[in-house]
């Protein structure tokens, strides 16, 4: 399936002179937002990030910001548990 969001909105950000090219957020991430390139990660498809959070929360050296729980990631998991707000 090729999820794409609301294009530019997408708040994820990545510091590649910080990143130690560990790998966790490529293995973590649900829609293979990141690859190791040259030993640092590199965001692929910045709009195929649902924020929901993974890649920063396990970034050992936090070069990865995104503002998870915001925008159609919430909107899905909102819907799944049963809220009546909308979905993207």
């Amino acid at each position: 399936m090729k999820f794409k969001y609301l294009k530019n909105v997408v708040t994820l950000e990545l510091n590649r002179e910080a990143c130690i090219g560990c790998g966790l957020c490529k293995m973590v991430c649900p829609h293979r937002v990141f690859q190791l390139e040259n030993r640092k990660a590199i965001i692929t498809d910045k709009e195929k990030c649902m924020e929901c959070g993974a890649c920063a929360s396990n970034c050992p050296v936090d070069a990865i910001k995104v503002d998870s729980g915001v925008g159609c990631a919430a909107a899905m998991i909102n819907k799944i548990l049963g809220s009546k707000g909308g979905c993207c």
